[in-house]
């Protein structure tokens, strides 16, 4: 590639990264504006990267071609949702939506009519889905070395970090200001620039594995020892020197994701650390024996300190400094009746999918579908079903859950290979972020409608991305291993 070819796309690459950055910033870009700068955007990168390549300036990432099958699904999936807004005759809806076609029929309309129950407000699903499916293929094109995809980590990290350190000071300094306003909810919690904690917590938890991963990189790129005096070296250089920045970088995260009080955030981070943990270790140790190799032994020697400092320090030092026994007490105080308004928004959700199975009332539109089977003990306004599984499966059904479902477990499958066959240190950290950051947001959805906010909803998009980069950006180290276990065999 020539010097003007390399200098179009990496200013292309520091676009993606500045957008990164941004999303948190304008209250989640959760907002029509700010999501309209989101999408602008997004355009104006695609538009350009189209250019670029009509011109021979940019070099596509391995990992585009890898992540075909992901790619495929989400193709599929942006098709099913237009499909939503298009008029259908009424044989077809009685078939796929007998209950939409009833509520049609009560509004007049008896004739063609759209699956979905607000056209309008599904188009912006639609779009909005564009904009992800977009960011996804990005940075699959664009991260296609490993230089950028430390950078990439590293945007991540930084952004974060500036979101923990600006919640903490708020919470702890009493100005409670969240983004360029002063806040009205969520008073004495970390908000960052979101607008609800347990949104600054989703984006910390899937932030914090990229920073667990890039310390795990480092550490796998160490010299393995073979004495217990360097071992003792290294480990307090794995804990105090060379990584003392991001350490204390992932420190403030959990600080932060502390004084937000999520019960569910705190819960899916240190879950999701001791699930990915245990992964790692399994196939650590399954390759030790099957090659009789030592470096392998080292790797799962390495991890497991790491992990154990993560713990010991996060969790019992800096956890029980800022608080941690506040969260525990939530967490404990969790009851039916405490959160009984969340619990019957579940039912009655459960109740709408049991009228829209299959396809749903179309995406977008749960804020108005919802209101026909709103309880009389409910007086609160639900814009979202404050659970990810249900609000997708009343919007898109069981068709649209099952697509988006595949694009998460190719994902996770991808992270998964990568970790067991690279050997590079890196792809490894980054497989192993890919990993957790699923695994935490997977297990926070349960209780919260983190997909449904942009910043949160396009990081984990990149999380997904980074599986398949781990295993697919240079993959000679792979093409090594696979050799290596040949002959071993």
């Amino acid at each position: 590639m020539n010097p003007l070819s390399s200098s179009f796309e990496n200013r292309l690459f520091i676009a993606l990264l500045c957008l990164l950055i941004w999303l948190p910033l304008p209250l989640g870009s959760n907002r029509p504006w700010a999501a309209a700068i989101f999408e602008i955007w997004i355009a104006l990168l695609v538009f350009l990267y189209v250019v670029g390549l009509q011109r021979n300036r940019v070099n596509a990432g391995a990992a585009f071609g890898g992540a075909r099958v992901a790619l495929w699904l989400l193709a599929i999936w942006l098709t099913y949702v237009a499909l939503q807004m298009v008029p259908l005759p009424v044989m077809v809806r009685q078939w796929l939506s007998p209950e939409s076609l009833a509520v049609y029929g009560m509004a007049g309309e008896t004739g063609w009519a759209p699956l979905s129950l607000h056209p309008y407000a599904t188009f912006q699903f639609w779009l909005k889905s564009v904009v992800y499916v977009a960011l996804f293929a990005l940075t699959l094109l664009l991260v296609n070395s490993k230089q950028r995809l430390v950078m990439l980590g590293y945007a991540l990290v930084f952004s974060a970090v500036f979101q923990a350190f600006y919640g903490s000071m708020m919470t702890l300094s009493g100005l409670e200001y969240g983004f360029f306003m002063k806040k009205t909810a969520y008073l004495g919690f970390a908000t960052g620039t979101f607008v609800n904690r347990n949104h600054l917590a989703g984006y910390l938890e899937m932030v914090s594995a990229v920073g667990i991963g890039l310390l795990m990189a480092t550490t796998y790129q160490k010299d393995h020892a073979h004495s217990w005096r360097q071992r003792l070296r290294n480990l307090i250089d794995l804990l105090f020197s060379q990584k003392l920045p991001l350490r204390l970088m992932l420190a403030m995260m959990v600080i932060a994701l502390v004084l937000t009080r999520s019960r569910m955030g705190n819960t899916a981070f240190f879950a999701s650390m001791l699930v990915t943990g245990a992964i790692a270790l399994a196939v650590f140790r399954s390759q030790s024996i099957s090659f009789g190799q030592m470096f392998r032994r080292n790797d799962m020697r390495s991890a497991v300190i790491l992990i154990a400092s993560l713990i010991v320090i996060d969790l019992f030092i800096v956890g029980a400094w800022f608080g941690v026994e506040k969260v525990t007490q939530r967490i404990v105080e969790s009851s039916v009746s405490h959160d009984a308004d969340r619990v019957d928004v579940s039912f009655n959700t459960l109740a709408l999918l049991n009228d829209y199975p299959l396809v749903g009332t179309g995406g977008g539109s749960f804020h108005l579908a919802y209101t026909r089977y709103r309880g009389e003990g409910i007086v609160a306004y639900y814009g979202h079903a404050h659970q990810d599984y249900l609000e997708i499966m009343a919007d898109t059904g069981a068709v649209g859950i099952a697509l988006l479902g595949l694009v998460v477990l190719t994902s996770l499958w991808a992270a998964l290979r990568a970790l067991h066959r690279r050997r590079d240190g890196l792809m490894r950290g980054m497989a192993f972020a890919s990993i957790m950051g699923i695994v935490a947001l997977l297990i926070h959805s349960t209780v919260d409608f983190n997909l449904q906010i942009p910043a949160n909803a396009a990081t984990f998009m990149v999380i997904l991305a980074l599986g398949w980069i781990a295993l697919h950006l240079d993959r000679r180290d792979m093409a090594d291993s696979e050799t290596g276990a040949s002959q071993h065999g």
